[in-house]
């Protein structure tokens, strides 16, 4: 106690290292066990948590095909022969159209960016696209941003993540 208040600032693991080397022979308690014991008798702060928010769910409502889509993988499967199946599915949310359904072998930027080229050829861009905060669609880079929704902003498409545990979660009518 005298020496974590002599140093306000030292952790349980340094200040264990300091007590061993002081006297090889004392039987000292587990790090965490002193940070329980510096904790109990008022000698630690808890550390403020950091958490990034979430911007919520998405507001906005599709106007007309073509204004919103979401994508998602909808999970993993195994085939018959042992390999994984990971099926990308694109769907228009005004038509509830399904724009196109590929199976990839793994989560991968590349067969994304490849699969909505072809669907971008065939229907052309919505102004936005929603989908979940898995990969490949976000990330923990600054503002959630991906390769493939820095694509999508390059391209003029505004990517919209729904909010995090809650897939489901309807989007009200105007």
């Amino acid at each position: 106690m005298k020496l974590r208040k002599a140093h306000p600032r030292w952790g349980p693991r340094k200040l264990l290292n300091l007590l061993q080397r002081r006297d090889p022979k004392l039987n000292l308690p587990s790090v965490a066990t002193a940070a329980r014991i510096l904790a109990r008798n008022g000698l630690v702060k808890p550390r403020r948590r950091y958490r990034r928010a979430h911007p919520g769910c998405p507001k906005s409502v599709p106007q007309s095909p073509n204004d919103i889509w979401a994508a998602d993988y909808k999970g993993q499967f195994r085939l018959k022969n042992g390999d994984y199946c990971f099926p990308l599915t694109v769907s228009d949310l005004s038509s509830r159209f399904v724009l196109g359904v590929d199976a990839h072998p793994s989560i991968s930027i590349d067969k994304t960016i490849d699969h909505f080229t072809g669907i971008f050829q065939d229907h052309g861009l919505p102004n936005r696209i929603r989908t979940d905060n898995g990969a490949p669609f976000a990330s923990n880079a600054l503002a959630r941003l991906s390769r493939l929704s820095v694509w999508f902003i390059k391209l003029g498409i505004y990517p919209e993540l729904i909010e995090p545990g809650k897939p489901q979660q309807p989007v009200l009518a105007v």
